[in-house]
Parts: C-alpha cells; structure tokens; sequence
C-alpha cells in the first residue's frame, strides 16, 4: 500500500495575522462526517488553493467560511471560524452580513437573467443602496476590478445573459467584489472555461491579491501553481499538508502530499 493511504500525518506552515483562521474543525452530513480537526490559518492578500483527490473535503471547507452549509439540512458542525478575530458562528454573528464581507464565485457562472448593470449593483441593491452615484461608482469598481469594464462599459443594459462563458465568470466576480468583500471564495471557477477564459481569470485573481485576501477550489494543479501563494493538500476529510506553493509542488514535507502533486493517486 502506498503511503499515501496510511495513517494521516498533518503539517501547516506558520502564518501570522491571518484573515480566517480554522479551528479544530469537523463536518458531519447526518451520520457521515466529512471533514476531521481541520486547523489551517489563511494569509491576508495573498492566494491560498485546496487541493486533492474529489470527495476529500475541499469544497465542503470552503463552503464553511461564509456558512453555505448553514443551507443544508442535517449539518452538523463543530470547532470554530474566526474572520479577522470574530468566531462567525457565534449565534449572534449575522451570516447575510458574512456573506458580504466573504464573497463566493461558484464552479458555474451564475449572472442573474438582468443587464450586466444590475448584476453587479444587485448586492447593493439588497442592501438598500439605490443612490445612482454610488451603484455607478460601484458598478464601474467592480467589471474595473474584474478586467471586464473595457469589454462591457458601452453594453451595461444589455443581458448579461449574452457574454460568453468567460465574461460571465469575471461578471459573477465583480458582483461579488461590488460590495466590497474582506475575502473571496472561489471553488472551481475555471473548471467550465476553455484555456483563454481561464487565462483571463488567472489574470485577474492574480490583480485581485493585491486588494483581497483570495481562497481557491482547484482540481488542476498547474493552476494551482500558477495562481496561489499557499497550498493545502486535502485527503479524506483530513488536512495534509499547507505551505508555501513553490515548496508543496517541488519539496512537500510529506510523502503523501509528494504521491498526489506527483500523480501516483488521485
């Protein structure tokens, strides 16, 4: 048996002053757990991927720091979340208000059936903003942000309906950036786009670092390394091994982390 199904090891770099720090963290759907004591603190500016084999747990994370799994039922959750010092599931933490300050592009392209305008006003909007000024200085902030103005600034009522998939992808970031997040969850957001979309997304999450602190769903582990400045290797619901990604793609710690990035299972 390889060693990459033995017993689980675990090694995390230190990182100090982080945006979200992970506490102890175990996941159960019903009966059946799926993440096990994940501790793992996220760098503020900076692009930190989750990798490993479908089913270890990456996407269930994820969807954790802004309490996605809050919608599902029979979730039960334990250990603790902290977003800049706050434990966001203390019950008297407002989740609609974390899931502003911890935006969320999913793995499809999701633009509402309304102009591209109103896409990226539309969470300004629900939050009772409705000042022309302020959702045109946001709008334009927000396709700005995603390298999407030039391409849409003189087609803004038009439906968004009408980009293609990889402006709809940078059209579901700027909505998420209109509102002005802290963090920016992304969980697979290339996996639908051909190789220029997903170069112009690269281009752009590498831009967006320099203002937000970025977490990152990936099965493609070149993205991986192109991309992000941290990497946690995943395996069964169990955090491996999170460091620097030049050292987990060229000297992991652990020889299970070097069997995945390596090919020999996954």
């Amino acid at each position: 048996m390889s060693k990459a199904h033995e017993a689980l090891e675990s090694t995390t770099v230190e990182i100090d002053d982080p945006v979200v720090t992970v506490q102890d963290l175990s996941l159960f759907y019903g009966p059946t757990q799926a993440l096990f004591d994940v501790s793992l603190r996220v760098p503020e500016k900076q692009v930190t991927a989750f990798i490993g084999p479908s089913g270890c747990g990456k996407s269930t994370l994820l969807r954790c720091l802004n309490r996605l799994n809050d919608l599902i039922e029979d979730v039960t959750i334990t250990g603790r979340i902290e977003l800049q010092g706050e434990d966001i599931y203390h019950p008297a933490y407002d989740a609609i208000e974390l899931r502003r300050r911890v935006g969320m592009v999913f793995q499809k392209s999701n633009p509402f059936p309304k102009s591209i305008y109103e896409n990226v006003a539309y969470g300004l909007r629900i939050a009772g903003i409705n000042d022309r000024g302020a959702l045109d200085a946001a709008v334009e902030r927000g396709l700005r942000s995603a390298a999407l103005w030039d391409e849409v600034k003189d087609r803004l009522q038009n439906t968004a309906l009408d980009l293609s998939g990889g402006q709809q992808q940078r059209l579901c970031i700027a909505r998420a950036l209109a509102v002005e997040p802290s963090v920016i969850l992304m969980d697979e957001p290339c996996s639908a786009l051909d190789p220029i979309a997903t170069a112009r997304v690269e281009e752009t999450i590498a831009e967006l670092k320099e203002s937000y602190t970025i977490v990152i769903v990936t099965h493609n582990m070149q993205q991986a390394s192109r991309v992000s400045d941290y990497t946690a290797f995943f395996y069964l619901g169990r955090l491996v091994e999170l460091d620097h990604t030049k050292r987990v793609f060229t000297n992991p710690r652990l020889q299970q982390t070097e069997d995945y990035v390596t090919g020999r299972f996954g």
